[in-house]
């Protein structure tokens, strides 16, 4: 069975901090981090999806996180199709595109996306070279649709990446529906890209129903929470769940069965409100461990 790593997609939230999780000593950035090591193996970083990651930082999460420590890194907002704002850009890049608020990939001129994508993966270095770097999320939108141009650039995504692994979650229900799931799963597994699985509420636009599945020695699962809020602006309604004993111990069940076809399986609790990833991804780890027989 795989190694299965569990943790957050979060350590930094002010509700976070407001909820008593981290200890009162505690106070910095530091602090925060390393603590946060000590109870998790594992953290999501998805402030990079909102402005790219400086090398600098990446260098100091490194150093101040144990040797067998794991960060996955949410890829810009820019390389995955999103809607950036032109402020998120790096400061030299910004007077050369679009005089808009926010701007597509498409909108930007090739120098400047190539620019980005080489400054976007620069600063990882220091985390990749410390064997501390476990992929990096492409989280695609719900207007990326099953097709053979997005085919293509996922492909695309993975080689310009390279040495760095990516993993993809999608957003658009055509690529996991009945027609196209067998060929969704196909491609990844060609291409030998991890495919993430998502728990999250059903019946909206951006829904894709709880599919698990191996098509790389990695598997990535993330869990969204079921807020009956979903399509709120306000992230912390949009994130506001706490899975309860038996959700956690049906999804141990498929996790488990998800790792015998893996080397590494991460587990990531994205239900970002208060300290409600924090516990759910340390009940899950203890089920995982096999503290506590899950079958049932």
């Amino acid at each position: 069975m795989a190694e299965i790593l569990v943790g957050t997609a979060s350590w930094t939230d002010k509700t976070l901090l407001e909820s008593g999780w981290y200890p009162p000593a505690a106070k910095t950035a530091e602090d925060r981090l390393r603590f946060y090591a000590t109870q998790f193996p594992l953290v999501e970083v998805d402030a990079t999806y909102y402005a790219p990651l400086a090398e600098q930082t990446a260098r100091l999460w490194r150093d101040r996180t144990p040797e067998d420590f794991v960060f996955n890194i949410k890829a810009f907002s820019l390389l995955t199709q999103h809607p950036t704002r032109v402020q998120a850009l790096y400061k030299d890049l910004r007077g050369q595109v679009p005089a808009k608020q926010s701007v597509y990939l498409k909108d930007v001129p090739e120098p400047v996306a190539e620019e980005v994508w080489e400054r976007f993966l620069s600063a990882l270095w220091p985390l990749y070279e410390a064997r501390k770097l476990g992929a990096v999320l492409f989280q695609f939108p719900r207007w990326f649709p099953f097709g053979q141009r997005n085919r293509a650039y996922i492909a695309e995504v993975k080689e310009r990446c390279a040495p760095v692994r990516i993993c993809v979650e999608f957003r658009h229900h055509s690529w996991l529906d009945e027609e196209n799931r067998d060929a969704t799963l196909e491609f990844l597994t060609r291409l030998d890209v991890p495919y993430v699985g998502v728990d999250m509420p059903q019946g909206h636009s951006s829904s894709v129903p709880p599919v698990l599945a191996a098509t790389s020695d990695l598997a990535v699962v993330r869990f969204h929470g079921h807020s009956p809020r979903w399509d709120s602006r306000n992230v912390y309604d949009k994130y506001a769940y706490l899975y309860d004993e038996d959700e956690l111990r049906a999804w141990a069940r498929r996790i488990q069965e998800l790792a015998v076809d893996t080397a590494a399986t991460h587990v990531v609790f994205n239900n970002c409100c208060a300290d409600h990833s924090q516990r759910n991804a340390a009940r899950m780890a203890t089920l995982l461990k096999g503290g506590e027989p899950v079958e049932g």
